[in-house]
């Protein structure tokens, strides 16, 4: 695990996180501009921003081929965080809170 500490405050979405499955059958809607490795999908159970290679390569459904969360971590510059995944490729880091809690925050609000 990696120490790092928030540079910048990060704000979670209002939407409630999606968790997909290997093989959850989802919607595969618009690729976002800013984050470029991310599809918004639509699933039974809410929509949220996944890394398109987590997904078959069909359109306009899809498979899952990895499992996938969206739940974000809330951050203020100056917090202490924990690196337990990073995902170089589509700018954000899974990360532990101090106070436990778990979720991704993008590269350009961190540093080590």
């Amino acid at each position: 695990m990696v120490a790092v500490r928030a540079t910048a405050d990060h704000e979670i979405p209002s939407r409630a996180p999606l968790r997909i499955a290997p093989g959850d059958r989802v919607r595969v809607g618009e690729r976002d501009t800013e984050w470029t490795a991310f599809v918004l999908v639509t699933a039974d159970a809410g929509e949220g921003w996944v890394p398109s290679r987590h997904l078959s390569d069909e359109r306009p459904e899809a498979t899952a081929i990895a499992a996938y969360d969206t739940q974000e971590l809330p951050v203020t510059a100056g917090d202490e965080l924990e690196v337990l995944r990073d995902d170089a490729e589509s700018g954000w880091s899974w990360c532990r809170a101090l106070d436990g809690h778990e979720g991704w925050v993008p590269h350009r609000a961190l540093t080590p």
